[in-house]
């Protein structure tokens, strides 16, 4: 019975956000069940293009990418994969519709990363609109479930929730990218001369993202909308972390938070939640 590899497709993909993110296997648990399924599936199929670019080395990276885009095209056009975590996202974009430009855009930006790329203001947008806005939006899909009013209201706050999402990555990251990627995201950065100065100009921005993202999430379905608020508070969290580290702590070491503060985090949320603070 097919259902029985559909059924291990997206358990494939559940288990690949538990082992790779402890924060958003939180996240996607705050969700209604019958939305977690397809959440599982973007996860995993974002996350297998990230190993592709950041993690397989010693590999033609290049090669693979191509190959896993091809493939991803091939599942698309077939309606099944023998790759189980194409399979389970193939099945999620054909139930909830999901256009298939935001995952060219996506695979767009995956590219960007196997090139060497002094970014200015023009790519630095277009890299975060691949990387993780249009992830977003593949999500928000799900959560209003075809609704296209629902879906144009809130697309500008998903999009800005994951371009803050994204930015925070850059900041935690910024060691490993720099010094073991060789990559530089923020445009117009000179990283010898990366001081609290530019650290705070960052922030502001992000900040302001922040701010504006938490009215998107107050308009979610109540299926989505603690899930969601989970993540963000998390982000929250990891970013107030960042801003009270010096900017040579940031090129030095990755800023974590642990798993004992996640947990203790979703708990504080869910009181605020269930007492309709939010």
């Amino acid at each position: 019975m097919k259902q029985l590899f559909d059924d291990l497709s997206y358990r494939i993909s559940k288990e690949t956000t538990k082992q790779y993110s402890t924060s958003f296997s939180l996240g996607i648990l705050a969700l209604s069940a019958s939305i977690r399924n397809p959440i599982y599936a973007i996860y995993g199929y974002v996350r297998l293009a990230d190993e592709i670019v950041d993690s397989f080395h010693g590999y033609n990276k290049e090669r693979l990418l191509t190959k896993f885009k091809e493939d991803t095209f091939s599942a698309l056009e077939d309606g099944i994969s023998l790759n189980p975590i194409l399979h389970s996202f193939q099945e999620t974009v054909h139930e909830y519709n999901i256009d298939v430009q935001l995952i060219i855009q996506f695979l767009r930006s995956m590219e960007m990363d196997l090139q060497k790329i002094d970014y200015n203001s023009d790519l630095y947008k277009e890299y975060i609109l691949g990387s993780a806005e249009v992830v977003g939006l593949m999500c928000l899909q799900i959560f209003v479930d075809g609704d296209k009013e629902q879906y144009e209201k809130l697309k500008p706050y998903a999009m800005i929730l994951g371009s803050a999402f994204q930015k925070v990555n850059f900041l935690r990251d910024m060691k490993d990218d720099y010094y073991t990627l060789g990559r530089s995201y923020f445009p117009n950065l000179d990283f010898s001369r990366f001081d609290n100065n530019a650290k705070l100009s960052i922030e502001k921005e992000i900040q302001e993202e922040f701010r504006q993202a938490l009215i998107g999430i107050k308009m979610l379905p109540p299926s989505s909308r603690f899930g969601v608020y989970l993540a963000y508070r998390y982000y929250i969290s990891l970013f107030r972390k960042i801003k009270r580290k010096s900017a040579t702590t940031i090129l030095s070491e990755r800023i974590r938070i642990s798993n004992g503060a996640k947990i203790s985090l979703m708990m504080s949320c869910y009181v605020q939640y269930k007492t309709s603070l939010l």
